[in-house]
């Protein structure tokens, strides 16, 4: 199938290509020269990935974060697609009320999001579907072992060519450095968040001292069957819903790395103090898991809750040291005193 444009310059012959002369040639300034190399580079821009992960107990007497980094999701199942660029997941679990809930979801979500029908061609609506399946074999399990009774947060990006999708379901946080500029990828689902107060005194619900029904302290997780009113299973899945929100962006060049962190890690960096302090390490000896150890080992002393932090790299090289341009100050040349004090400078 022949995909050029009807109006293209070149032509199919017998003997191959050959350019037609119906269309006259374009001329180039050389002021936008510069400008259209950096649109390329931005749109050509394919992202080479490398992960680093790092967990603490920090200020908790047990663990209940957990995590998984799959570089190749379909490979990882046995899954053959025909797709030149495999499809990468991370995910990041902050359990509560035990460890068992985010362990499972841990190792059933891959599988559930590799088996959907409609995978790879639907990320977004497989990844939503996926973490309500797997909320509510949750359920099902709750049911036989009451050890599982517990509940998870839930932050799963999918990296796919220079798409990158991120799915939240929790107070779980991922910031995008862009040019070393912090871009929050996700939104916190607290009590308190007026978008989510609403959802949840729509049906009934009440924020009580700044917890769902007095009870919680976050309003979409998975598991947490064993509480009484908080979940309904279906789509909408009740007061605590395991539904996640979506966003969506297409990677560029100037999109250097990807923080996810449990909560324990924004106790304690703001979003742009985590993407500079990254920066620098980086830029330093440019390993995203040591760099994911010493944001780990530079907060746990004050820390009060686990930490676990996830660092995804989008580059081989390490990002660029920042440019300070001087300024200085714009001349005046409305005036024959401001002409003179001009090529006085410039020769002097």
């Amino acid at each position: 199938m022949d995909n050029r444009d009807k109006d293209s310059p070149l032509s199919r012959s017998n003997d191959g290509i050959s350019v037609s002369n119906s269309l006259p040639l374009e001329s180039i300034c050389e002021d936008r020269v510069p400008v259209e190399m950096e649109q390329n580079l931005l749109t050509n821009f394919r992202p080479v990935l490398r992960s680093g992960e790092w967990s603490d107990i920090g200020g908790r007497s047990y663990v209940e974060d957990t995590h998984i980094c799959i570089s190749d999701l379909a490979k990882k199942f046995g899954c053959n697609l025909l797709m030149e660029e495999p499809i990468s997941f991370y995910g990041v679990f902050d359990g509560h009320g035990g460890e068992r809930a985010a362990q499972f979801v841990r190792d059933h979500l891959p599988r559930v999001i590799v088996e959907d029908a409609d995978f790879p061609l639907e990320l977004e609506k497989v990844v939503t579907r996926s973490l309500i399946k797997t909320d509510a074999a949750l359920a099902e399990t709750c049911s036989l072992m009451s050890a599982l009774s517990s509940g998870t947060t839930a932050l799963t990006p999918v990296i796919f060519g220079r798409s990158l999708l991120v799915a939240n379901a929790g107070d779980f946080r991922t910031v995008l450095s862009k040019r070393g500029r912090a871009i929050e990828m996700s939104k916190d689902h607290k009590p308190c968040c007026g978008k989510e107060r609403a959802r949840i005194e729509s049906p009934g619900g009440h924020v009580e001292d700044g917890y769902l029904n007095g009870q919680l302290s976050v309003t979409r997780a998975l598991g947490d069957w064993h509480i009484e009113g908080m979940k309904v299973k279906g789509e909408k899945g009740g007061l605590l819903s395991a539904e996640p929100e979506l966003k969506l962006i297409t990677l560029t060049k100037e999109d250097e790395f990807l923080i996810i962190g449990s909560d324990g890690i924004w106790d304690v960096f703001s979003n742009q103090n985590s993407v500079s302090f990254a920066r620098r390490r980086l830029q330093e000896h440019n390993d995203v898991k040591l760099c994911c150890k010493e944001m780990v080992e530079a907060k746990k002393r004050g820390a009060t809750d686990n930490l676990t932090v996830v660092v995804i790299s989008f580059h081989l090289e390490l990002p660029p040291l920042a440019v300070t341009v001087r300024k200085f100050p714009t001349p005046i040349l409305d005036s024959w005193q401001g002409r003179h004090k001009l090529s006085l400078a410039l020769w002097s």
